[in-house]
C-alpha cells in the first residue's frame, strides 16, 4: 500500500510501548507508514517490531543499529532512508504515547495545506499542556525554551518538541550531516537550521501526556546540551551561510 508520510519512531527499551502504538498508528484513517529506528534495545523491541512485520507488509520498516548513538543520529539516519524512498512527509514521534498518535493528522494537514513547511506538536502554544509531569521538569522544559527563543530569536514557543511533521524539501535542503547534536538539543538545532533556510515553521497545539510505561531516557545532561549548546549553535550560525528556499 503506498503512502506519502511515515513516521520515524526511534526505540531504546520500549517492548511495554512498541507494539500497542504500531497498531494505533495503522489504526488511523489516513495510511501512515512507520519507521522504527532501534538502537539494539537489550529488551527485545527490535525483535517484537520484527514479528509483527508479516502482519504489516510494506507498511513497517526497521532499522536496526548497533547500539546506543543518541537520539539526533537515530533521526539522522531515519530522514536519510525516508528521503531515499520518496515520501514527502516525514515525522518524528515518540514510542510512549506521550504524543497521542491521533495528532499525527493535525500536523499532516498543516504541512498538507502548505499552511507550514515544518509543523510542531507544541506543548506550549496556549498555555501549558503538560499532563503527569512533576512541576520541576515542567518548569524545567517550559524556560528551557523561553531561554532558546530568547537567544536565538525564533519565535517558537516549544522549541525542544519532539512531534514534528517536515515537508521533504525542508529536510532536502538541509544538509543533515551538519546536525551535530545528539540529545534533546537536536530538536532545537532541527527547528533554527529550518528556520534560517527560511522555512515557515508553525505550532500546532497538542497535550503531551507523560508516559506510563517504561523508563525517560531524560536526564540532566540532555538538558545541559540544550542549554550550553544553544549559544555555541548561535555563534555558529553568524559563520554560516544558508540556502534560502
Amino acid at each position: 500500500m503506498s503512502a506519502d508520510s511515515i513516521v520515524i519512531i526511534p526505540t531504546y527499551n520500549e517492548k511495554e510501548n512498541i507494539e500497542q502504538m504500531i497498531r494505533k498508528v495503522f489504526s488511523l484513517p489516513k495510511v501512515f507508514h512507520l519507521l522504527i529506528v532501534d538502537d539494539c534495545s537489550p529488551d527485545g523491541t527490535g525483535q517484537i517490531v520484527k514479528d509483527l512485520q508479516p502482519e504489516f507488509a510494506d507498511k513497517l520498516h526497521l532499522m536496526e543499529r548497533s547500539g546506543k548513538q543518541g537520539l539526533g543520529t537515530a533521526y539522522i539516519a531515519g530522514f536519510k532512508w525516508c528521503l531515499e524512498k520518496g515520501y514527502d512527509y516525514i515525522f518524528e514521534m515518540d514510542a510512549d504515547f506521550s504524543h497521542n498518535p491521533d495528532d499525527l493528522m493535525k500536523l499532516y494537514e498543516a504541512c498538507f495545506s502548505g499552511v507550514a513547511d515544518m509543523a510542531i506538536g507544541s506543548r506550549y502554544k496556549t498555555g501549558i499542556n503538560v499532563v503527569n509531569w512533576p512541576m520541576g521538569r515542567v518548569l524545567m522544559s517550559y524556560y528551557a525554551s523561553s531561554y532558546v527563543r530568547m537567544v536565538t530569536r525564533m519565535n517558537i514557543r516549544d522549541t525542544t518538541a519532539g512531534f514534528v511533521c517536515y515537508r521533504k524539501q525542508v529536510l532536502q535542503t538541509m544538509e543533515l550531516d551538519r546536525i551535530k547534536f545528539k540529545g534533546y538539543a537536536f530538536q532545537i538545532e532541527m527547528k533554527f537550521t529550518a528556520w534560517k533556510h527560511g522555512f515557515n515553521l508553525v505550532e500546532v497545539p497538542i497535550i503531551f501526556t507523560d508516559r506510563t510505561l517504561g523508563q525517560s531516557k531524560m536526564s540532566s545532561g540532555i538538558f545541559k546540551e540544550a542549554i550550553f549548546g544553544v549559544m555555541d549553535m548561535k555563534i555558529s550560525s553568524w559563520f554560516r551561510k544558508y540556502k534560502k528556499r
